[in-house]
């Protein structure tokens, strides 16, 4: 048992070998496992301001969705989770969880979350301030997501890969939005706004404050004899919503894993497929087009038309793939310090005179809501550091960002990605709020208000190059 256990630690930390040798030596390894992470009724469905209305009902059940891939010297782990998010702290735990039970070690696991809106948190009131002690769904979630990934290690057989990419421009539409001349827009401390998120289809809406990444990057996996063992895909759409009252639910991620298991034939295996759909970056990205009147469905239908959509484009690609017996792994973690936002002078006195005030009523967007974020960020560190990720398999390039990343970060990272093509998952390894760029900071909007945005107005900038810094030594 003692020689299997220094067997297999020494196995996954062999340096790197070249990919003839590595190809001649071992074959490449790939397995997959969902676990599930429902949550109970009762507690709050977080994703939305006021107090979370509690669970009442579970339309679609919630999973991780896990992926191990090994090619000799080399193993990883791709979580994807169906939560708005997850702190550091909890997806910390799952992978010590899974370290300690298999030798993986923690800097081998991406973790990341959908970011559906109709689940329960797993994340902390404040990610700059971790409590002392996990909710019970955070100890739930942690165990379940190690479990996941312990499974498909356990699933782990001889594969084949391939990737691919697809182009979905009718689903993706920039939130933010100009509007024309003269309109007065001001964010929750009576300061103006250039920029307005969600503007619905007023008359006086100028532009699309910034572009949108129609593309679907995708990975697939299949056994050495050519059966479906999962696929990973990538978009930048926030979440689609129109589920109903009080519902858990997945979201279009779900079904849309659940429907290109359909379209490829995959059902009832053993083990079994697994599909997934990871977020891209969409902090500024919706399912809405403002510039027409939206049509009016019944709950769910928007999301099963979305999840249809992306499953047939990615099938439609399928048959093209170029598939490889063999590719190599290669994974680098950092943690970036970031300094915290604080409020101005002007800002915290508007607080404290808002908080003041029991009978104060909102004059600008969320007032009271903000002011209360103002205090709790001045009360917060002065920085954070965060865990950033890239990954190479193959030719295929990955970078994991623990925010909800605006699309123009995730444009930049794929023009200049060494790898192609690349994605980004965003809301990985845990969260911090929104990420604009400093351009879209100048316009203000939702996004980058002080509260909705936690760190400094160039933390896009120092990831970005990071990123691109972690990954420049693969090539």
């Amino acid at each position: 048992m003692y020689r299997f256990a220094f067997l297999f630690l020494a196995a996954i930390s062999l340096p790197a070998a070249s990919g003839a040798e590595a190809a001649d030596a071992k074959p490449f390894l790939a397995g997959a496992a969902t676990s599930n992470i429902t949550p109970w009724l009762g507690d709050g469905l977080v994703g939305n301001f006021g107090t979370p209305p509690p669970a009442k009902y579970v339309h679609d059940e919630l999973h991780a969705r896990c992926f191990v891939l090994d090619d000799g010297t080399t193993r990883i782990a791709l979580v994807v989770s169906d939560n708005i998010y997850i702190s550091r702290e909890v997806l910390d735990e799952a992978k010590r969880q899974v370290t300690e039970a298999t030798g993986l070690p923690a800097d081998r696991m991406l973790m990341s979350c959908t970011h559906t809106h109709s689940s329960v948190s797993a994340r902390w009131g404040n990610p700059l301030k971790p409590g002392k002690e996990f909710t019970e769904y955070q100890r739930f979630v942690a165990h379940r997501i190690a479990d996941g990934v312990r499974c498909a290690i356990y699933n782990l057989q001889p594969a084949r890969i391939a990737w691919g990419t697809v182009d979905l421009p009718g689903q993706v539409f920039c939130r933010r939005w100009l509007l024309k001349p003269g309109a007065e827009l001001f964010n929750p401390f009576g300061e103006p706004d250039q920029v307005k998120m969600n503007p619905g289809n007023r008359p006086d809406l100028l532009k699309p404050a910034g572009p949108v990444d129609p593309q679907i990057a995708f990975l697939a996996l299949e056994t050495a004899d050519g059966r479906p063992l999962g696929l990973l895909a990538n978009y930048s759409l926030h979440y689609v919503g129109g589920t109903g009252p009080n519902h858990i639910s997945a979201d279009y991620f779900g079904v849309f894993a659940d429907r290109i298991q359909e379209l490829l034939g995959a059902d009832r295996l053993d083990p079994p497929f697994v599909g997934a759909m990871s977020n891209g970056t969409s902090g500024n990205i919706n399912n809405i087009d403002y510039s027409k009147p939206r049509e009016k469905r019944e709950r769910y239908a928007q999301i099963r038309l979305v999840a249809d959509e992306c499953a047939q484009a990615v099938f439609g690609q399928y048959s093209k793939l170029t598939w490889h017996d063999w590719v190599p792994l290669a994974m680098d973690e950092r943690e970036l310090e970031l300094a915290v936002r604080k409020p101005t002078p002007a800002q915290l006195a508007h607080a404290r005179k808002v908080l003041a005030d029991p009978d104060h009523r909102d004059k600008f967007p969320h007032e009271r809501n903000y002011a209360g974020r103002a205090i709790q960020l001045l009360e917060s560190p002065d920085t954070v550091r965060v865990i950033l990720q890239s990954v190479r398999i193959g030719d295929l390039g990955i970078f994991a960002i623990p925010f909800e990343v605006f699309s123009e970060i995730g444009l930049e990272l794929k023009a200049r990605s060494p790898f192609q093509p690349s994605f980004t998952m965003e809301l990985a390894n845990g969260g911090y709020g929104y990420l604009p760029t400093p351009e879209q900071h100048e316009l203000g909007g939702y996004e980058t208000w002080l509260g909705t945005n936690k760190v400094e107005e160039q933390a896009s900038v120092k990831i970005v190059e990071a990123l691109l810094e972690m990954s420049a030594g693969w090539k």
